[in-house]
Parts: C-alpha cells; sequence; structure tokens
C-alpha cells in the first residue's frame, strides 16, 4: 500500500469515529409517557366536581337575582300594560301648540331635587318649550306641569354625582342638569327648605325601569336627551333671541355637585321608592 493511500484510509476512520462518539448523558432529556401527560393534565374528579358545583352556584344566584329584579319591577305602575301610552297621550294633548309648538320627544326620567329626593316625572321637548310633568301612574292623571322656555336654557351639564366634603350622602351614576337663568341664585331659605321649588335648574337621572325593554330603555336613556335638548334649545335661541343675554347653550361634562349634607328624608324616601308610583301592598288588619 502506497503512502497516500495510508493517509485518506486514516481520514476516514477518524471522521467516523467523530460521528459514533456517544453524547453525555446530562444533555438527554427523557421523554414522558403519554399517559403521564394526560395524568398531569386531566383534572382529579374532585376538582371536577367543585368546578360544576361552584357553576351551579353561580347559575342559581343569577337566576334568584333576575326573580327579584323582575318582582322589584313589576311594583312599578308605569310598567303596567297601557299605562305609559295612556300618559303620553293625555300629557300631548295638554300641549298648547301656539305656545308650546309640536312634541319633539317624550321621556321618562327621575328628577333629583336640592336634597336628593328622586321623584318620577315624565319630560317632553317641544318646539319651544321643556315641560316636566308629574303624572299621577296610579290614578292616571297630571298633577303638574313646570314650564320652561327653551330659549332661556343657557348652561346643560352632564356628569357623576357629587356631594359636599363634609356630607352624609352618596349617589352612585351620573345625571344631567338643565339650567335656564345663570343670573340668578338659589336663596339661603331655599337652599335649606326641602320644599323649595324656586331653583333655576332641574336634574335628571336615569329611571329605575330602563332595563325592563328596548322601548323603556330608549325613553330613558339621558345622552340622547341631552343632545335632543341641546338642538333644540339652541334653534330656540336662533329663532327668537332674548336682548341682553349671551345666545346659545353651553354644554358642560363635569361632576354634578347636590348640596345636601344630612338629607335622612331622602335615604328613607329613596330607599322605599317614595318619589315613584308604585305597588306597596295592603294597608290594614
Amino acid at each position: 500500500m502506497s503512502d497516500g493511500d495510508e493517509e485518506s484510509f486514516k481520514a476516514v476512520d477518524l471522521k467516523q469515529q467523530a460521528q459514533e462518539t456517544p453524547k453525555p448523558e446530562s444533555d438527554i432529556q427523557p421523554q414522558q409517557s403519554p399517559s403521564e401527560t394526560d395524568e398531569h393534565n386531566t383534572p382529579s374528579p374532585e376538582a371536577r366536581e367543585e368546578t360544576i358545583s361552584s357553576a351551579r352556584t353561580s347559575v342559581v344566584k343569577a337566576k334568584w337575582t333576575s326573580t327579584v329584579e323582575q318582582y322589584k319591577m313589576k311594583r312599578f305602575f308605569v310598567l303596567r300594560p297601557g299605562t305609559l301610552d295612556q300618559a303620553i297621550e293625555e300629557l300631548k294633548a295638554l300641549v298648547d301648540p301656539s305656545e308650546d309648538g309640536a312634541v319633539q320627544s317624550v321621556w321618562l326620567m327621575a328628577e333629583i331635587d336640592h336634597w336628593n329626593n328622586e321623584k318620577e316625572r315624565l319630560v317632553l321637548i317641544t318646539e319651544n318649550t321643556l315641560l316636566i310633568c308629574k303624572y299621577d301612574f296610579v290614578m292616571l292623571n297630571c298633577e303638574q306641569i313646570q314650564r320652561i322656555p327653551l330659549n332661556f336654557i343657557d348652561r346643560i351639564c352632564q356628569g357623576n354625582f357629587c356631594f359636599p366634603q363634609r356630607s352624609l350622602l352618596t349617589r352612585e351614576g351620573e345625571g344631567v342638569r338643565v339650567f335656564w337663568d345663570k343670573l340668578r341664585e338659589p336663596s339661603f331659605t331655599s337652599r335649606w327648605n326641602p320644599f323649595s321649588v324656586d331653583y333655576p335648574f332641574s336634574t335628571f337621572t336615569y329611571h329605575p325601569v330602563r332595563s325592563a325593554n328596548e322601548q323603556l330603555g330608549r325613553l330613558c336613556e339621558i345622552n340622547n336627551f341631552k343632545d335632543q335638548l341641546t338642538l333644540a334649545a339652541q334653534k330656540a335661541h336662533d329663532m327668537k333671541p332674548i336682548p341682553g343675554n349671551a345666545n346659545g347653550v353651553l354644554v358642560l361634562n363635569q361632576p354634578i355637585l347636590i348640596e345636601a349634607y344630612v338629607g335622612l328624608m331622602s335615604v328613607i324616601g329613596n330607599q322605599n321608592k317614595l318619589g315613584y308610583c308604585l305597588a306597596r301592598g295592603n294597608i290594614g288588619f
């Protein structure tokens, strides 16, 4: 054998030894069998029973909460079949076409006074007037109407409710406050009189029955109410400007302050929904 053949034979021999060299045991990863993997991923029977039990408990709680809410909703007389439609038709008949103009929209609201008392109201926006109506859904008659010319409205605020720093009252949610005389401030007597109506603004929020059905959801939507009232008031300012006043409507997004501190009467009244027409059960012996 020549020297060249011997060198090529030795090179081939070294390459084969390098390929056949075994890897260290530390680099070899043990493979888990399919049975061991399934055992880690499959929950135990106790865990499955606990998950099913918690799911059933949540379903029962949701069903119970829904049943309670439905029972509370049925107590409102405004939900009685035909009651709301009749009330709207009666209020439209009370609108004066020469003074108020045609009715543009009707809203079901909860009005909040300066002592944080909730009161059920039907609100009508006409071409010239904002009508705030106190309607008795039990006796089916209108008890009071407050007329506010749209060209008097100078400011509309929307935001969450807030109270003074030392107030004991709280209220969740948001509302809309409509101002119509920015030059007049409530007197000291009016602020501390729970029955005072001498206020140059009204505050509205959602009616409790807004989630009963889709129709009531539209009638109780305060965002749409604010938008339509702003357009109607701006149009009234353009058609009938008030001499000496800055005509136009200022729309603000800011917290709505209710200057009430103790308000025991409002706490009792709002918890029992005394400002709404409700079926309160039999009273007697």
